[in-house]
């Protein structure tokens, strides 16, 4: 039954939300938290026709067609921060208020991209195997540090930040690009993109996926980047056009690539293929912002905005 009819708001959680968000939610509210839900839509649609609210990942495509069927719903909470599953205008023109977790997985991304530079950076890293059957490959594998080069920061919102502080500790210098800041901070240089590519021996990527975004890590940006590169992308999947990443890497061009996400997620094995024996290369499964404490951070924070929505905290 709805808030609607007289009783407690009923809440559908499609994706994993952590114990302690479901926790906050559980007794003030009628709530449906089923993460089989993103993989069956006709289930899905079945579930929000009288649902106050929805608590996604970025797997459920909140659109027209599942707005339709929930004429009730009073706000969506994306535990995490894109936006690209869902349809903010429809969102917007119904009346629907929005919650994203943002800032709540910014250290755990932030430390996946410093791991992914000192694994690029290291090639040692990768060597178990070898050493156990009784290689000693030292003189191959001599890698670089980070100190002392020049990390590319494309967009600087909370999790750019953070990398950028734990970078800063590292001795890089921190360069950045982001079209709506007018002032980085201290130790924090702003650029135009161009002379960002040109300046990063490292790039991580922290662009939202927009039309003026599509794209813009391409062919032209990685070849005015400094020989022997490194580029890390933990924000979504388009920004970074792969095929121009794995030549790259098979060119020599780029030292190595971190891809956390991808073009279609999840990546399946015949588009999979074409990244096997491309050297240099982590590809992790969108997991950057994605740990125990972040998801913790993300659920409690996305169950209190919505409780409060609701009436109900």
């Amino acid at each position: 039954m709805s808030a609607r009819d007289g009783g407690a708001p009923r809440v559908v959680a499609s994706e994993f939300m952590a114990p302690e968000g479901v926790a906050r939610l559980e007794g003030v509210v009628d709530l449906v938290a089923d993460a089989t839900l993103v993989t069956d839509r006709a289930r899905l649609l079945a579930a929000v026709a009288d649902a106050d609210a929805l608590i996604v990942r970025d797997r459920t495509q909140v659109d027209v067609e599942l707005l339709d069927a929930a004429p009730r719903l009073r706000c969506v909470g994306r535990l995490g921060v894109g936006t690209d599953n869902l349809d903010l205008a429809t969102l917007e023109a119904r009346d629907v208020t929005v919650h994203l977790a943002t800032g709540a997985n910014a250290v755990s991304v932030a430390e996946h991209v410093i791991g992914a530079l000192l694994y690029l950076s290291r090639p040692s890293f990768a060597t178990s195997a070898r050493v156990i059957a009784g290689e000693w490959p030292r003189t191959e594998l001599v890698g670089r540090e980070l100190s002392g080069r020049t990390l590319g920061l494309l967009g600087f919102g909370a999790t750019a930040r953070a990398v950028a502080a734990r970078a800063a500790a590292l001795g890089m210098r921190i360069v950045t690009a982001d079209p709506v800041v007018t002032d980085p901070g201290p130790g924090v240089t702003l650029l135009e993109p161009d002379a960002l590519f040109a300046a990063a021996d490292a790039l991580s990527v922290h662009a939202p996926l927009l039309p003026s975004t599509r794209g813009m890590v391409d062919e032209v940006a990685l070849a005015a980047m400094p020989a022997g590169a490194l580029l890390v992308d933990t924000s979504r999947g388009g920004v970074v056009d792969h095929d121009a990443v794995l030549a790259a890497l098979r060119s020599g061009r780029l030292a190595g690539a971190a891809l956390d996400v991808h073009p279609v997620e999840p990546v399946d094995a015949a588009t999979g293929a074409r990244y096997a024996d491309v050297p240099g290369l982590l590809l992790t499964p969108h997991l950057a912002g994605v740990t125990r404490e972040s998801n913790v951070r993300i659920s409690t924070l996305i169950a209190d905005a919505v409780a409060t929505t609701l009436g109900v905290a």
